[in-house]
């Protein structure tokens, strides 16, 4: 029988697989959900995993299957912490737990103005906030701007910079806040008022590490689950 907590974390699960398959096919990558996991047959973008398990106790040899580990890098979010995959090439990555806020928990609105952001221009700008000169803000190209469910939210100081901003990504049941960055106390009050705005009727999901899962659990969401992230280290 599945728990409320369980269900909070395949909700999560399949939320962040959803997101993760938006990305891919922003950068031309196919992908298939299944009953037990999403994966793409081609390696995905840098930071993004090519399975991501929806449901506890998937077959690790099916999935691994499903995936390219012939080049490096292959990684797999083991969304219920519960597979075994070293003896198949890979190491444990880091460790997370999935979090949920309920709709309608009140929010104290931000210091920041906000925006949606329409434009190719201001998805740019925003991308190169996010990425903090690390070289990577290619990652977030104009194609997102089409995806429905998809919406990158940003927050401008005084003076018109983007200084917080994150990605929600809307399921059926639940909205999904990745890619969140700013200083938490400007960055969670400005994401989580957004969310209130544009989905007053879903909770919003996640997942966070360290003191970033500390920061959230500051501002009202509560761990609902473990998960881990793999990543192959040998050629198959």
């Amino acid at each position: 029988m599945t728990t409320p907590q369980q269900a909070l974390a395949r909700a999560a699960a399949r939320n962040n697989a959803e997101w993760c398959a938006v990305m891919s096919r922003a950068h031309g990558v196919a992908s298939a959900f299944g009953g037990e996991a999403w994966a793409a047959a081609r390696r995905t973008p840098v930071y993004y995993p090519d399975a991501v398990t929806l449901a506890p106790g998937a077959d690790p040899e099916a999935l691994v299957a499903r995936i390219d580990t012939s080049s490096p890098g292959a990684s797999v979010k083991d969304g219920f912490a519960d597979l075994e995959l070293t003896g198949a090439g890979f190491r444990v990555l880091f460790e997370a737990e999935w979090i949920h806020r309920a709709s309608g928990v009140p929010v104290s609105p931000p210091d920041l103005a906000w925006e949606v952001v329409r434009d190719p221009d201001a998805l740019r700008e925003w991308a190169l906030a996010w990425d903090g000169g690390g070289g990577n803000a290619d990652l977030f190209g104009p194609g997102l701007l089409d995806e429905p469910e998809t919406f990158v939210l940003a927050g401008r100081s005084a003076d018109g910079r983007v200084t917080v901003g994150a990605v929600a990504c809307r399921s059926s049941h639940v909205v999904g806040v990745s890619n969140v960055f700013g200083p938490p106390d400007a960055a969670w009050p400005l994401v989580l008022h957004a969310a209130g705005r544009l989905f007053p009727a879903l909770p919003v999901v996640g997942y966070e590490r360290g003191d970033d899962l500390t920061a959230a659990l500051r501002y009202g969401f509560e761990a609902v689950g473990p998960l881990r992230v793999w990543v192959h280290e040998r050629p198959a």
